[in-house]
């Protein structure tokens, strides 16, 4: 009912109930709206990010509402998140502090509720959205976002009727005929565009700029089986010598990527309704537009919750004409942490107390492309613990890491433990398991690829393709990027790079000593941050 009622209102109808009796929310500030939309799993990938000297899946599609804010506005080719696990990346960006140091929240499943009687950092810790609201923001969310406290709802929230938010493929794909589909897409779209006109509203009727953060979380697992192809024409053989370098390049891992890739084409799909939205209310050129994500793609070895590329490197846009010059790409690298420091310093808000992350408002606001400033030549990263049980007594796979123009380098703290989560009941994985927490390799979600290596992890093929992704690592990687871009060669054993690991080992030893990582006493192994479990499984080889 709720989609024909919008279907039977014109732009001009909603626009102007939305502005009747409204001053503008320019009248009342000259600082702009924000809109962050914030993709749960999206990666690196966007048409905008397409380059004709290195072939790769950005080839394969067409983004034109992500690309419309890397063409008016900047692209960052040099993001990347603070760490490859939603919980954990979420904490450190509202933050702006390493994820290490936020407490509970350096955990995905840490709980407050472990820290009875130990004083838990994260709860004490100043969050960028809050600085906004008591600098003057009306402040909202929606959906998979960050952990503050929005602003009070207005009356007319309260009342305010917001279709329920449906995953891309997951309810498209269950279309019976054409019409049934054309039906299923306006509801896919309804939530964001319904959520947005009430931020709009809410904006006008308190006169206050707003700072709105979407969370969709269609691009995170589970997909419709061949939805990519038969939603959204990404034929997998199209992707044939596209993929990653470190994964087999067979049908079932490009069917995976295909049906992954169609659900950021519907992220892509909802930030278009968003847009509009905002042009018909007149609020887009008024509009601070971020687009990012949270980590990389989950289920495929080498991306979500480990330290190379494929899990960390980040996509980055932003558009505020007059603010932002526009059909720039800079080169300068960013941490996503260094967000908040960023939109404060923007807003004439105070800075946010005990931040490690930097203002990158140079970069958002100069006339200039490529390589802004010498001094952000680098980004740390890291992980501990990603799912719960991946391993004997709950533990976590400790890294950190440091990547730069030429190099990136991994510290894996405990070498003895599985990366990707222990292989419980391996020998019975003949079929897949709908539980993740009853299989093994539990650090990668459930996907045709994982399947695939299951399946094969006994071939030739399969064990070339193990050891470069699955099977235990050494306590230190380093990849020259000059001449190894996919991360293939370790080179931290071969002299010829022994000063440049020992050069690495010691900025790293210094950033965690500087910042008291809790890992320097490995005290993420115990209590609170791990409830010691008593279990034991066989391992596999």
């Amino acid at each position: 009912m709720l989609i024909k009622i919008l279907n039977s209102l014109s732009f001009a109808v909603v626009v102007g109930a939305l502005i009747a009796g409204a001053c503008d929310t320019t009248d009342a500030s000259d600082r702009p709206n924000i809109l962050f939309f914030f993709v749960d799993d999206w990666g690196r990938y966007a048409s905008a990010y397409a380059d004709p000297m290195q072939p790769s899946l950005n080839d394969a599609i067409s983004t034109p509402h992500f690309d419309r804010i890397a063409r008016e506005g900047v692209r960052f080719d040099h993001a990347f998140v603070p760490v490859s696990s939603c919980g954990p990346c979420r904490a450190s960006v509202a933050t702006g502090r390493y994820f290490w140091n936020c407490g509970s929240r350096a955990f995905l499943n840490g709980r407050a509720s472990d820290w009875k009687g130990v004083a838990n950092p994260y709860a004490a810790f100043p969050k960028f959205p809050d600085q906004l609201r008591e600098n003057g923001y009306l402040v909202r969310r929606s959906l998979k976002t960050l952990g503050f406290t929005p602003s009070k709802p207005l009356p007319f929230e309260r009342e305010w009727k917001v279709p329920d938010y449906h995953r891309y493929g997951l309810h498209v794909g269950e279309a019976k005929d054409p019409e049934e589909r054309e039906l299923r897409i306006e509801q896919t779209l309804a939530h964001p565009r319904l959520e947005m006109r009430r931020v709009l509203k809410a904006s006008q009727e308190s006169q206050k700029p707003f700072f709105f953060v979407y969370g969709t979380y269609n691009v995170h697992r589970p997909f419709v089986v061949d939805s990519g192809r038969d939603l959204w024409g990404l034929e997998p053989d199209r992707l044939a010598g596209l993929l990653p370098k470190s994964l087999p390049d067979v049908p079932e891992i490009r069917r995976d990527f295909s049906d992954y890739l169609g659900e950021v084409l519907a992220a892509d799909a909802m930030l278009g309704v968003m847009l509009q939205e905002l042009e018909a209310a007149g609020e887009l050129d008024q509009t601070l537009i971020i687009l990012t994500g949270d980590n990389g793609i989950p289920g495929v070895p080498r991306g979500k919750t480990n330290c190379y590329d494929l899990s960390i490197h980040a996509p980055l846009m932003c558009r505020l004409p007059g603010t932002v010059p526009a059909g720039r790409i800079v080169e300068d690298f960013v941490n996503l942490m260094d967000l908040g420091p960023t939109l404060l310093q923007l807003t004439d808000a105070p800075p946010l107390k005990g931040a490690e992350g930097r203002s990158f408002m140079k970069q958002l606001t100069s006339e200039r492309s490529g390589w802004l400033d010498p001094s952000r030549d680098h980004v740390v990263v890291g992980r501990e613990l990603h799912f719960h049980t991946a391993r004997d007594g709950n533990l976590p796979y400790p890294m950190r890491a440091i990547r730069t123009p030429e190099y990136l380098y991994i510290r894996n703290f405990k070498p003895e433990r599985w990366p990707m989560g222990a292989p419980y009941n391996l020998d019975t994985a003949g079929e897949d398991y709908d539980d993740l927490g009853d299989g093994p390799w539990r650090d990668l979600d459930s996907s045709l690829t994982k399947s695939w290596y299951l399946h094969h992890r006994n071939t030739e093929q399969g064990k070339r393709a193990m050891k470069v992704a699955i099977d235990k690592r050494p306590a230190e990687e380093l990849y020259d990027l000059r001449s190894d871009p996919h991360q293939l060669k370790n080179e931290a054993g071969n002299f010829e790079y022994s000063a440049v690991v020992a050069s690495f080992r010691e900025q790293l030893a210094r950033v965690m000593r500087r910042t008291e990582d809790p890992r320097l006493e490995d005290d993420f192994d115990r209590a609170p941050w791990v409830a010691v479990s008593k279990q034991s499984s066989e391992e596999g080889p």
